[in-house]
């Protein structure tokens, strides 16, 4: 099934140990998380193509897809 990893940490680089039962507790729990979820459809703000949201979208706040808050994340 799974083994534990030794991985380097993005914020200060480094190493630890990821370890097999904090794989299959994510995995769990994003599968669950994901089954019930409801997505609402939007359309980016930016380069207007259609994207799927798990909120109910407002007129006051822009949406993007995925590339685009990627995009805009990175800028912040």
């Amino acid at each position: 099934m799974f083994e534990d990893k030794v991985l380097i940490c993005r914020d200060c680089g480094r190493e630890f140990t990821f370890t097999a039962g904090e794989e299959c507790r994510n995995n769990r729990k994003n599968a669950s998380r994901n089954e019930n979820r409801e997505m609402y459809d939007a359309v980016c703000a930016d380069c207007g193509a259609p994207t799927k949201v798990p909120f109910l979208p407002r007129n006051d706040k822009p949406i993007y897809c995925s590339a685009c808050y990627a995009k805009h994340r990175a800028q912040r």
